[in-house]
């Protein structure tokens, strides 16, 4: 049995994620290929080579795989597909992007964000916006896969696995790339920070988001987030927003100000290490999941917060 996990990448750096969706191939069971599609990305696969249970590194350098096209790393993956049993990516926007069109083509149902390997056809996923979990067994013969990072502790280092270049697929030609507009911030990444404060609607204003929540992020080298309430009301952008359908987060500190806990936030951000939440209603759900829970005005507590850190 021999799997595949589609690396994730900017050519340059291997994302975080990739990692996950090895430990999960891991407990699946079996030789882990790892395929590194890109233009000039030699240095990912020698980073990917590098992590402990790789058994070989495949490498698909070519100009159509540059900008990461779905299209043309579908293509790819499915041109390879016969050799593997299971196929698995990061569930990230990308994996969710690519990886529908490989199980379409291959005519299998893909097993979307499993947080859970019971055995190599048997997988655990949440359902229901995170409230239940659902037991899923595969009777295909290639297992196309989705893997929630947050669940999987991620790949260590290991001894270095031989890298095979790959021919890459003709190139689909029926999308190209127009441009890409990066948010640039010194702050961490929100999907691989160690800790993230996020705000709520009881901040009240975009203004007030950002006077209230930066300066503690700054002191805790933190990450920004929002609960979609937030990102409605124009508080912050869209790529702040945590939850079921913004990103998933399990940082080592979530510190949740003015946020309620709607179902779908906290299915983006239950798993983190320790939760801090700061309400004043002592009701809110989110003390139900919070580790520690301060019940008093944000504008307070916030502040008070910030200089018992100084």
């Amino acid at each position: 049995m021999t799997i595949l996990v589609i690396a994730e990448h900017d050519n340059a750096v291997l994302k975080p994620a990739t990692r996950n969706a090895i430990a999960a191939a891991a407990r699946i069971g079996g030789d882990i290929d790892v395929l590194v599609a890109g233009a000039a990305c030699a240095a990912v696969a020698e980073a990917a080579a590098r992590i402990a249970g790789v058994t070989r590194v495949r490498l698909a350098d070519a100009a159509q795989y540059a900008d990461h096209g779905a299209e043309n790393l579908a293509a790819l993956v499915v041109a390879n597909a016969a050799a593997y049993s299971h196929i698995l990516a990061p569930a990230t926007a990308a994996g969710k992007n690519f990886l529908p069109r490989v199980a379409a083509l291959l005519d299998v149902a893909q097993i979307s964000d499993i947080v859970e390997v019971v055995s190599p056809d048997t997988f655990v996923r949440p359902i229901y916006a995170g409230n239940a979990l659902a037991t899923v067994q595969s009777a295909d013969a290639v297992k196309v896969i989705t893997v929630r990072g947050t669940a999987f502790e991620p790949a260590g280092e290991g001894a270095a696995a031989p890298i095979e270049a790959l021919a890459g697929a003709a190139d689909a030609g029926i999308s190209r790339l127009v441009g890409r507009e990066l948010t640039v911030s010194a702050r961490p990444e929100l999907t691989a920070a160690r800790v993230i404060v996020s705000g709520g609607r009881a901040l009240g204003s975009n203004e007030n988001f950002h006077a209230v929540l930066e300066p503690l992020a700054d002191k805790l080298g933190a990450a920004v987030g929002a609960s979609r309430a937030a990102v409605d009301a124009g508080y912050a952008p869209n790529d702040y927003q945590v939850g079921q359908t913004g990103k998933i987060v399990a940082p080592e500190l979530y510190i949740a100000v003015g946020i309620s806990g709607a179902i779908q936030h906290l299915a983006g951000m239950k798993e983190s290490k320790v939760i801090v939440a700061i309400n004043k209603d002592p009701e809110a759900p989110i003390f139900q999941v919070a580790d520690y829970g301060l019940v008093a005005d944000l504008f307070d507590a916030v502040p008070a917060l910030l200089a018992a850190i100084d």
